[in-house]
């Protein structure tokens, strides 16, 4: 498959060492080429996968025509970058995961939301638990916040206070 778009050809198995506008530098075999949106997609040394709109590029080597595109007898899988991905997907899920309220209301998750901005905070059960002392309670009111020290109370309370004028402010604006 042979694609020509102002003067350059891109050839699917092509090794192309390539300059964009943006100065960058990329060496790697051409696997595909979509004329109707002019992107380009090529493969470097550990497999990593570019997508590159044609007119961000600048200057084009050709480096040489690959054998096998693929390369599927001899196939590269970084298998410690795999499983450290993996892992690392797997924390922001949970993470991502214990920020949401169980048996909650959206109000209460979005007071939820608009509080962790500011301060550490953390479910216990349908209780909002600020910097680990200090609970607010359904209906998540100034005078439903308990516990803590009476500086931490009363910041969690200006906290919240301000937080649902906002929030009432978006709902009614």
């Amino acid at each position: 498959m042979e694609v020509v778009t102002g003067g350059v050809d891109y050839v699917v198995g092509c090794r192309l060492a390539i300059k964009t506008t943006l100065g960058e530098d990329i060496e790697g075999t051409v696997i595909a080429y979509d004329n109707s949106s002019k992107i380009e997609g090529s493969s470097g040394a550990r497999r990593d996968l570019r997508f590159l709109k044609v007119n961000y590029v600048k200057d084009v080597t050709l480096l040489g025509q690959s054998e096998d595109l693929f390369e599927l007898k001899n196939p590269y899988l970084d298998m410690a970058s795999l499983r450290n991905r993996e892992e690392a997907a797997i924390r922001q899920a949970e993470a991502e995961a214990e920020r949401i309220g169980v048996g909650v209301t959206q109000e209460a998750q979005d007071i939820f939301d608009a509080l962790s901005k500011t301060l550490p905070v953390r479910w216990e059960k349908t209780a909002i638990l600020v910097m680990n002392e200090v609970r607010v309670s359904h209906p998540y009111l100034p005078d439903n916040v308990l516990g803590g020290p009476p500086a931490a109370n009363e910041r969690v309370r200006k906290v919240l206070e301000l937080e649902r004028k906002r929030l009432q402010s978006r709902v009614s604006g």
